[in-house]
């Protein structure tokens, strides 16, 4: 008989063989118990995984003949077992959709389905690579699959079940296969190999899974090709497979290779980590492969990092575990985050660029670089810390309340090298001392802010000329240092008349053309309480919705901030009664109104003299300079 590899020797024939997919061989087996057999499967998943495999073991448990109606299990011993297993059933049909996709093979494939089958209860179609199948033929298919007689049951396997029409997924169960586990795969490969009298190394079996990829199929493969390349028979001992073998096969490198290449990027020595590059490059190394590897080796050590080396998200061995757990104590979390980044964006460009070793050590540099980077929050400590790159001034006397930062208008920095003289910051326009800068780091006040559960109460800080400088926030009595000036600080609040702050907002309005709202906000009742503006309209909610717009609101909340120095809010209400008193404008230095078309109709003297006669208002302008 001649040889038959390991993937199909040590194929699954019953559903508890099945390797990884428990929740699609319970239901299934649940399913045939209960005698709710469905006339459409989709299977779906990763290669290798046991589609195909499910299908025919399905397909056997249907038709098995050791009872007169289908069991969970198939016996694998009657005629219509072997004869699946074999291939070779007249009732259980395997189409490769890849080659027979059109419409005239599913064409043959509906005409033969009205035929009882020959001896077994069904007649099983079983469509590998099902998303293949052309539109047309989906269609051609569809009214039989959606009311197939009852002897016929159609299987589909495929890796891209988007590729399959709605109307067919609809039409059928919808089962996706997962990708098996690599404790499972290591199991079963060293079951194999104690089947097989192979004496295996753990680290050799880990790199087998490892190259799997969460394909049984895949690993199976390579362990067949490596029991033949690598396994070295001493006597009739049977053959012993080691993890070196192994790697030299699949063309990886020891993860010994990948710990050095991290400490010299930890060590920052650019020359080591191009001679290790070059001495792998001569040695034939793929650059695309060992960026692969790198990847690999970086998420298992970010995760080592987060998780903890004992993780269950490290799909690797316990050896394996102590090397990256070593690695990620050499890095902070954020280091391993922005090395994995770079090294998948390096692997990414590795696949168009026809240079792929200069590539990959630029990509190393880019490591070596990025790890002499500071964070953000330590580079503005440094920054506060020293005074700007100034000498260091003695400490002002502890405050009894906490100062911070609530109002940074300027962008934050993106980072900054590792030196050691910080750099300094220039002069801000209002001439502030150097002492202003010796401070408490912003993102320090920040998280002292955070943990705090009081609303704090704001009020301004002072510069040492007496300009102001920022803002400050009042909590409970708590010792700190002031809070660096390093961010432009909006103008100080003042106390302003409701009727100043009224005329100048509805100016605003006639400045831009609002004047329908101009007009309606005139006639309502004014009150400000703290930061917050309350209008009252003589109108219902649905008029004054209708007759201010957002972009009205927009700009009466905005330079109401700017006149009262702080952050203002609108709030307008009906049910006001209507205000018969004339506004008064906001003119500029030089005594010239700053309104429009509505205030120099107001300041006109025929109009001044009809509303002190007759009592009347301005309810509307029309500006016929604007329509011309």
């Amino acid at each position: 008989m001649s040889y038959q590899v390991l993937a199909r020797k040590y194929r699954p024939q019953r559903f508890s063989d099945v390797i990884g997919q428990e929740h699609v061989t319970r239901t299934l087996q649940n399913a045939i118990t209960q005698q709710r057999i469905a006339h459409g499967y989709i299977f779906s998943g990763h290669r290798g995984i046991g589609k195909t495999t499910v299908a025919r073991i399905l397909a056997m448990a249907l038709n098995c003949r050791s009872t007169d109606r289908p069991v969970p299990e198939p016996c694998g011993v009657c005629d219509s077992c072997q004869e699946i297993r074999a291939g070779n059933s007249v009732d259980v049909i395997e189409i490769d959709a890849a080659t027979n996709r059109g419409i005239d093979e599913i064409r043959e494939l509906r005409d033969a389905a009205r035929y009882r089958p020959a001896r077994d209860r069904y007649k099983i179609y079983i469509l590998d690579e099902a998303h293949q199948i052309t539109d047309a033929a989906f269609n051609a298919l569809l009214k039989t699959l959606e009311e197939p007689p009852s002897h016929i049951v159609f299987m589909m396997a495929t890796t891209q079940p988007e590729d399959i029409p709605q109307t067919i997924r609809s039409r059928c169960q919808h089962f996706s296969f997962h990708a098996v586990r690599f404790d499972e795969i290591v199991r079963q490969l060293r079951d194999v190999a104690t089947q097989e009298s192979i004496s295996a190394e753990d680290d050799a079996l880990a790199a087998l899974a490892e190259a799997g990829d969460g394909s049984m199929r895949d690993a199976l493969s390579i362990m067949d090709q490596a029991i033949a390349c690598c396994a070295v028979f001493e006597g009739d001992s049977g053959a012993m497979l080691t993890a070196s073998q192994v790697r030299g096969l699949m063309g990886t490198v020891s993860s010994d290779v990948l710990i050095r290449a991290m400490q010299c990027v930890q060590r920052g020595s650019s020359e080591d980590l191009l001679k290790l590059l070059d001495r792998l490059m001569t040695e034939g190394q793929s650059p695309s492969h060992f960026a692969k590897q790198l990847v690999r080796f970086l998420r298992n050590a970010l995760v080592a990092k987060v998780a903890g080396g004992e993780s269950p998200l490290l799909q690797i061995s316990s050896d394996e575990r102590q090397k990256v757990a070593s690695t990620a104590a050499l890095f902070s979390e954020e280091d391993l985050t922005r090395f994995l980044n770079i090294i998948l964006r390096t692997h990414d460009e590795l696949g168009y660029r026809q240079e792929q070793r200069f590539h990959l050590e630029l990509g190393m540099l880019k490591m070596v670089h990025a790890s002499r980077l500071l964070p953000i929050e330590e580079f503005l400590s440094q920054t506060a810390s020293t005074g700007a790159g100034v000498a260091p001034q003695p400490a002002r006397p502890p405050l009894s309340a906490v100062s911070k930062i609530s109002d940074a208008r300027s962008a934050p920095l993106s980072g900054g090298l590792r030196s050691p003289v910080p750099p300094t910051f220039p002069s801000s326009s209002s001439g502030a001392s150097p002492q202003s800068q010796q401070r408490v780091s912003p993102f320090e006040a920040d998280r002292l802010r955070k943990v705090r559960n009081s609303e704090p109460e704001m009020s301004l800080v002072g510069s040492v000329d007496g300009s102001t400088a920022g803002y400050q926030v009042i909590a409970t009595a708590t010792a700190l240092e002031e809070v660096p000036q390093l961010f432009a600080a909006p103008a100080a609040p003042q106390e302003i008349a409701v009727e100043m702050l009224r005329s100048s907002l509805i100016s605003v309005l006639e400045a831009q053309s609002q004047d329908t709202a101009a007009d309606l906000l005139a006639r309502g009742e004014w009150a400000l309480e703290g930061n917050q503006i309350n209008l009252r309209l003589p109108l219902s909610e649905k008029v004054i919705d209708l007759s201010v717009s957002a972009e009205a609101k927009r700009l009466l909340t905005q330079e109401a901030s700017r006149l009262c120095g702080r952050m203002m809010k609108l709030n307008l209400s009906g049910g006001g009664t209507s205000q018969n008193t004339p506004v008064e404008r906001v003119t500029n230095g030089n005594g010239s109104s700053s309104g429009g078309a509505r205030q120099r109709a107001a300041e006109d003297p025929v109009v001044k003299r009809m509303q002190e006669k007759f009592g009347a208002e301005v309810r509307t302008v029309v500006d016929l300079r604007q329509k011309k």
